[in-house]
């Protein structure tokens, strides 16, 4: 098991959230805690990279959502940059592809 880390970066589009190791059941809450802590002004984009996202269960992606509806309670939007393909898989077979903007990379998903 990989612990999770989360770090917050500052881009000219809004806040990068870093997401590295098991984003499950016993870690979940910290994504949603952190979110809790980000500053969201309408017009900017959150922008979740999960490049170092190594595993994701159904409480992952529940996260995932509620960054998703935080963002647009704060008229922002929201990009998922590097998704792992195991990850972007699931996101394909339950249609959450078609919610999130997804991005290759990190550089891509913050630009303006």
């Amino acid at each position: 098991m990989t612990p999770l880390s989360i770090t917050t970066l500052a881009a000219a589009t809004g806040p990068v959230l870093q997401v590295v190791g098991e984003l499950d059941y016993t870690t979940a809450t910290r994504l949603r805690d952190t979110l809790a802590t980000v500053t969201l002004r309408p017009g900017q984009r959150l922008v979740l990279d999960l490049a170092g996202m190594e595993f994701c269960d159904s409480s992952g992606i529940t996260a995932l959502l509620a960054a998703r509806a935080r963002a647009h309670a704060a008229q922002a939007d929201i990009a998922l940059a590097g998704v792992p393909a195991h990850t972007l898989r699931i996101l394909h077979i339950v249609g959450l592809d078609q919610v999130f903007t997804l991005h290759p990379d990190i550089d891509a998903a913050t630009r303006p």
